[in-house]
C-alpha cells in the first residue's frame, strides 16, 4: 500500500509534469508560429530586394541585363535558397540558375527539402513567384523566384530554432526536476501532521489518553483535523475519568448502607442485639435507600439514552409548577420557609408532562433541603420563543468553583450534610437530561451564603404548532 506522503509526491509530480508538458507544448507551438510568420514575411522582402538587385543590373543604353553581373548574384541567391531565372521583356532567357548550374541547384533544393521535412515537419514544395522588373516606370523583364514554400528556415534559422528548442526541453528538464523536489518536499509537509494525527491515534487507540498533537497549522483542513484528534482524546480522557468517577461514587454509595445492614444484622444473628421494630425499620430504611438509589441509576441510565421517547402532550406548564411545588409546602411550612409561584396566568408548551414534573420536583425538593431560612420562588417568563423558569432560594448556596459541577452524577455542593438530606447527588444530572431532550437549557447560579438560582429554559407552543428550540 502506497504511503500518503509518496502518493502526494507522486500526484504533484505528475500535475507539474504534465502542466510543464502542456505548458511547453503551448510555447513551443507559439514560437514556432511566430517565427515561421517572421520568416515568410522575411521571404517576401527578400524576394523583392533580390528583385530589385537584378533591375540594377540593367543597362539602358544597351537596352540588355550585364549577364555576368545576373549570374554572380543569382549563384549567391542560390546558395541562400533562391533559385531565380531572368527573361527579358518579350519572354527571352536572360539567364536561368538551373541551366547554369543544375546539380547545385539541385542539392540546394534537396538540402532546404530535407531539412525542412526531416527536422521540422513541413511539408511542402518549391513554388515559383514571379516579379515585373521596370527601369523607370519602364518594363524591361520578368523575374523568377522558386522558394520552398509555405516557408524555408535557412541554416541560420534552422539552427537558432534548434537551440530555442534545446532550450526549451533543458528548461523544462531542470523546471520538472524542481518540481519533483518540491513536490516532496510539499507532500512531507502536508502528510507528517497527518502521520502525526495517525500516530496519535493510535496510541489513544492504546489507551494513551494524555497523548495531543500540535494544532498551530495555517491550513484549516490539517488544522481541524488536529484539533478534531485533540477533542477526541479528551473526550475519551474524560469519559474514562468519568466512569472511574462513577464506579468510585457508586461503590462510596452503596457502602454505608451495606455496612450499616451488614453490622446490624450480624449484631442480631449473633444474639447482640434483639430484634426490635426501631432495629427492624433502620434496616428498612437502609434497604429504602439503597433501592431509591438503584432506581435514580435505572432513570439516569433510561433518560441518557440517545432514543429517548418523549410522550409529548400540551399543557399548561404554569399549573404543573404549581402542582409540584403544593408536594413540598408542607416540608416548608415545619422549616419557616414560604414557596411562591409568581406566574398566576397560563402557559403552554409542548412536553412530557411527567418528565417535566419530575424535573421541578428535584429542584424545589433540592431549593427546600438546602434553604433553612428564607423562601423559595419560581417564577415563569414567557418570551415568543421560550419560557424562562427560575427556581430562587435563599438556602446556604455554593461557591463559584462548584457552580460547573452540578449537574454531575454523585456531585453534592454540601459535603457536610447527610445522605439523608444530601441525597445521593443524581437528581440534577437528571433535570438536565430531561431539559436537554426537550429542546432546552439549564444553567446555575449560586453564591455562598446568599442562595442558589436554577434556571430552566424551554420551548413554547407557537400557534403554528411547531416547537422551536432554544439554541
Amino acid at each position: 500500500m502506497i504511503s500518503l506522503r509518496n502518493r502526494l509526491a507522486l500526484t504533484y509530480a505528475l500535475f507539474i509534469c504534465a502542466s510543464v508538458l502542456v505548458v511547453g507544448v503551448i510555447i513551443n507551438r507559439f514560437a514556432e508560429k511566430l517565427f515561421a510568420n517572421f520568416v515568410t514575411e522575411n521571404i517576401n522582402t527578400e524576394s523583392r530586394e533580390i528583385a530589385d538587385t537584378i533591375t540594377k543590373q540593367y543597362d539602358p543604353w544597351a537596352r540588355s541585363f550585364d549577364v555576368a553581373s545576373v549570374e554572380a548574384m543569382g549563384m549567391y541567391f542560390v546558395h541562400q535558397g533562391y533559385i531565380i531565372s531572368v527573361e527579358d521583356i518579350n519572354g527571352e532567357i536572360v539567364w536561368d540558375a538551373r541551366a547554369c548550374d543544375m546539380q547545385q541547384c539541385a542539392m540546394v533544393i534537396n538540402e532546404i527539402s530535407g531539412r525542412m521535412e526531416n527536422e521540422f515537419g513541413v511539408g511542402g514544395s518549391f513554388q515559383t513567384n514571379r516579379f515585373r522588373l521596370a527601369y523607370r516606370d519602364m518594363g524591361i523583364g520578368y523575374l523568377n523566384i522558386d522558394t520552398y514554400g509555405p516557408f524555408f528556415y535557412s541554416k541560420t534559422e534552422s539552427a537558432f530554432l534548434s537551440s530555442l528548442n534545446r532550450f526549451l526541453l533543458i528548461a523544462g528538464g531542470v523546471f520538472i526536476i524542481l518540481s519533483i523536489l518540491l513536490s516532496v518536499f510539499l507532500a512531507a509537509e502536508i502528510s507528517r501532521p497527518v502521520l502525526r494525527a495517525a500516530e496519535a491515534a493510535r496510541r489513544i487507540a492504546g489507551g494513551e489518553l494524555s497523548v495531543r498533537v500540535p494544532d498551530g497549522y495555517e491550513t484549516r483542513e490539517i488544522q481541524e483535523l488536529s484539533r478534531s484528534v485533540n477533542d477526541l482524546a479528551t473526550a475519551l480522557e474524560n469519559g474514562e475519568r468519568w466512569q472511574k468517577r462513577l464506579t468510585s461514587n457508586v461503590a462510596h454509595e452503596l457502602r454505608t448502607p451495606l455496612t450499616c445492614l451488614q453490622g446490624n444484622m450480624e449484631a442480631m444473628i449473633d444474639g447482640v442485639w434483639e430484634p426490635s421494630v426501631e432495629r427492624l425499620s433502620s434496616c428498612y430504611e437502609e434497604i429504602v435507600r439503597l433501592n431509591r438509589l438503584v432506581e435514580d441509576l435505572n432513570r439516569l441510565s433510561i433518560l441518557e439514552q440517545k432514543n429517548l421517547i418523549l410522550h409529548r402532550t400540551e399543557f399548561d406548564l404554569v399549573k404543573l409548577i404549581n402542582t409540584a411545588a403544593e408536594r413540598f409546602r408542607a416540608a416548608a411550612l415545619e422549616k419557616g420557609i414560604a414557596i411562591t409561584v409568581t406566574n398566576t396566568g397560563v402557559v403552554l408548551v409542548d412536553g412530557d408532562y411527567d418528565r417535566l414534573t419530575q424535573v421541578f420536583i428535584n429542584l424545589i425538593s433540592n431549593a427546600v433541603k438546602y434553604t433553612d431560612r428564607g423562601s423559595v420562588t419560581v417564577t415563569i417568563v414567557e418570551t415568543q420563543e421560550y419560557c424562562e423558569i427560575r427556581v430562587a432560594d435563599t438556602g446556604i448556596g455554593m461557591e463559584k468553583e462548584e457552580l460547573p459541577h452540578v449537574f454531575e452524577r454523585f456531585y453534592r455542593s454540601d459535603k457536610s450534610r447527610s445522605r439523608n438530606t444530601g441525597g445521593a447527588g443524581i437528581g440534577l444530572t437528571i433535570v438536565r437530561t430531561i431539559v436537554d431532550a426537550h429542546g432546552g437549557r439549564v444553567g446555575a447560579e449560586s453564591e455562598a451564603g446568599k442562595g442558589s438560582v436554577f434556571t430552566v429554559l424551554l420551548p413554547v407552543k407557537t400557534r403554528g404548532e411547531t416547537v422551536n428550540q432554544y439554541p
